[in-house]
C-alpha cells in the first residue's frame, strides 16, 4: 500500500476572471478534483462561494494526502455560483488549471491560466495555488468583537467582517482566515473560531499578522473599515485578559487631523490547543456504530417492475443495494462486533399491514441488528416482498431513533463512541419541519447522518438539509450546533467506481467526528502512542 508522506494545505486565489452575470460579477467558487484514472475524476474539496469578486482569494483551503511514489494529478475548476444547488451541471464555468501535486510541492507556488477547455482559454483569468506541509497540530482559537466602528452604509450602518492575513516572502499578505458578515451593526460580536496555527501565522509566535475589518457590499467590493498589525504572540495576551487594538484606515488617518480610530476591534479570548486528528481517536478507541435506514415508500415503484428503483436485476443489484455495500464495507471496519441495526420506513408491515417509519428489516424490533453488511444485505432482499410500499416519506422517527442512543452516549462525556445513520431515500420528503428540528437535535449529539439520494426525483429537500450552503435551523430559527448531513445523488456515480461513492459519502465524517468532540473538548479515551524516533 502507498503511504501517505505527508498532508499538504493548498492556499487558491484567482484573478481576472470572466464575468458570467449580468448587472454585477461572478460569484466563484473552486472546486479541487483528483484523477482516479481512465478519464475519471474525483472531488476533493470545494473552496467558499466569493460573491461579486473577478480576482477572489478563498480562505477555505482544502487539505490533500501527498503520495510521493504516485502521480497525483490535479484539477482545480471555478464556477460561477447562481444557486444553492450543490449540483455544479446548471452552474456556469469560468475555466480550468490541470497539473501534478508533485509540481505544486516543488515549486510550492504556481500559476497558470484557465482554460475553458483544452487550448481555449478562459480570457485573461488566472488561478495561483500555494502549497504548505502540515506538520503542527496546534490551533489558534479565538473570540472577537469590535465597538464604535465607522458607518459605511448609507441607508444603514455597516455589515463588519474580518479577515485576517500573514506576512509571506517578500512582505505581502496571504489570507489565512476570514469571518462571517454581521449585518447592520457597528459593535458586532463574532462566533469563536479556530485556525491550524501553522495556517495562522507558519508556527512563529513573532510572524507579522494583519487584521482587517471591512463593511460587506452585495454588488461591489468591501470597504475598508480599518485595520491592524500585531502577532500571534500579542493576541495571546487575551488568554488571561481582553486585549484591545485601534482599528486604523489609512486614507481617513491622512485626511483628519485629530483622527483617533475607526472603531476598536477585541480580542475577547485567544489560546492554543492540541488539534487530535480523525484517527487519533480511533486509534484512541473510538468505535463507530452504523444504522440504515430504506425508503419503502411508493414512489419507489412495485418491486416486481423492472422499473422500480427496488427491482432487483437479474445480477442480484439495485442502487439501494450499490448504496449499502459502497458505505457499509467502508464503516464496518470501525466498529468491532460488526451488528448493524438496519430499518425500514415508508412501508405497510405484517401483520396488521399498519405504515411504520421504523421497522426493523430483520422484523425483530427488540433484535434489529443484522451481521456485518452482508447481514443488512439479506435482510433487505427477505423483507422486500413481505412489505407493502406505501408513505409517506419521514425521515424523523428513524434519526430520533438513532439520536436516543447518541443521546444516552453523550452523557458519558468520553470520546469513545460515535454513531453514523445512513438513510437511502428516493427524495421525495415530506416531514420536512420535523426532520429539521430532529436535525438540529441531532447536531448536539455524537453523530452523522449520510443521505443517498437514488433515482431521479427532484432532491431540493435534500441538498437544503445538506449544510454547505448555510447553516441549517429548526422550525423555530434555532442553528445547528454543526453541519452532520452529507448528501449524494446516486445518479452521479452511476458510472462510476463504487470507491468514488463511498468517498463521496464519507468524506464528511470524519471532520464531523471531530468538530463534536472537539466543541465539547475532549480528547481520544486512550492517546494513541506515537512512534518513537
Amino acid at each position: 500500500m502507498a503511504q501517505c508522506v505527508t498532508k499538504i494545505q493548498l492556499s487558491i486565489s484567482c484573478s481576472d476572471l470572466l464575468d458570467k452575470d449580468v448587472g454585477s460579477k461572478s460569484d466563484p467558487l473552486c472546486v479541487v478534483m483528483q484523477s482516479t484514472g481512465d478519464g475519471k475524476w474525483m472531488e476533493l474539496a470545494r473552496t467558499e462561494r466569493i460573491k461579486n469578486c473577478q480576482s477572489p482569494e478563498f480562505s477555505t483551503k482544502p487539505i490533500v494526502d501527498y503520495y510521493f511514489e504516485k502521480v497525483q494529478t490535479m484539477s482545480f475548476r471555478i464556477y460561477d455560483i447562481d444557486n444553492k444547488s450543490v449540483d455544479l451541471s446548471d452552474d456556469d464555468f469560468l475555466g480550468g488549471y490541470q497539473c501534478t501535486l508533485g509540481q505544486i510541492v516543488s515549486s510550492q507556488k504556481i500559476k497558470g491560466p484557465l482554460e475553458l477547455k483544452q487550448g481555449k482559454p478562459a480570457g485573461k483569468g488566472s488561478v495561483t495555488i500555494i502549497a504548505e506541509e502540515i506538520k503542527d497540530t496546534r490551533v489558534i482559537n479565538l473570540e472577537m468583537e469590535a465597538r464604535n466602528l465607522d458607518k459605511k452604509d448609507f441607508l444603514g450602518k455597516s455589515d463588519p467582517f474580518l479577515e485576517f492575513f500573514k506576512q509571506v516572502d517578500g512582505g505581502s499578505w496571504q489570507l489565512v482566515y476570514r469571518s462571517e458578515v454581521i449585518k447592520n451593526n457597528l459593535n458586532p460580536t463574532w462566533k469563536k473560531f479556530s485556525v491550524p496555527l501553522q495556517t495562522f501565522c507558519g508556527g512563529d509566535m513573532n510572524k507579522p499578522i494583519k487584521v482587517s475589518v471591512s463593511d460587506y457590499d452585495d454588488s461591489s467590493d468591501s470597504d475598508l473599515i480599518g485595520a491592524f498589525e500585531c502577532t500571534a504572540a500579542k493576541l495571546l495576551e487575551a488568554k488571561d485578559q481582553s486585549v484591545e487594538f485601534d482599528c486604523i484606515n489609512p486614507q481617513k488617518k491622512q485626511k483628519k487631523k485629530n483622527y483617533k480610530n475607526s472603531g476598536i476591534v477585541k480580542v475577547k479570548s485567544c489560546k492554543i490547543d492540541v488539534e487530535y486528528s480523525f484517527l487519533d481517536y480511533i486509534m484512541g478507541g473510538c468505535q463507530i456504530n452504523f444504522t440504515v435506514g430504506i425508503d419503502f415508500t411508493g414512489s419507489n415503484g412495485d418491486p416486481k417492475s423492472p422499473d422500480s428503483l427496488h427491482h432487483i436485476s437479474p445480477n442480484g443489484v439495485n442502487e439501494y443495494l450499490t448504496a449499502i455495500w459502497c458505505v457499509g464495507n467502508v464503516v464496518q471496519d470501525y466498529d468491532a462486533d460488526k451488528l448493524f441495526p438496519a430499518f425500514g420506513f415508508g412501508a405497510q408491515i405484517p401483520p396488521n399491514w399498519q405504515v411504520s417509519h421504523e421497522f426493523a428489516l430483520n422484523f425483530n424490533s427488540n433484535n434489529p441488528y443484522c451481521p456485518g453488511v452482508q447481514g443488512i444485505v439479506d435482510a433487505y432482499r427477505q423483507s422486500l416482498p413481505q412489505v407493502r410500499l406505501y408513505g409517506p416519506t419521514n425521515f424523523s422517527p428513524i434519526i430520533k431513533h438513532v439520536t436516543r442512543f447518541a443521546a444516552g452516549e453523550a452523557q458519558q462525556k468520553t470520546a469513545s463512541q460515535y454513531f453514523v445513520l445512513l438513510i437511502i431515500t428516493d427524495g421525495e420528503i415530506t416531514d420536512l419541519n420535523e426532520t429539521r428540528n430532529a436535525i438540529v437535535q441531532a447536531s448536539k449529539l455524537p453523530m452523522s447522518i449520510i443521505i443517498i439520494g437514488v433515482g431521479n426525483a427532484d432532491f431540493k429537500a435534500m441538498e437544503f438539509l445538506d449544510g454547505d450552503n448555510g447553516v441549517l435551523k429548526s422550525s423555530s430559527g434555532e442553528p445547528a450546533a454543526r453541519d452532520i448531513v452529507q448528501f449524494v445523488p446516486f445518479r452521479q456515480f452511476q458510472n462510476a467506481p463504487r470507491e468514488a461513492l463511498s468517498q463521496a459519502v464519507l468524506a464528511e465524517v470524519p471532520k464531523q467526528l471531530v468538530s463534536y468532540f472537539k466543541l465539547l473538548g475532549l480528547g481520544p479515551v486512550k492517546l494513541p502512542e506515537k512512534t518513537k524516533p
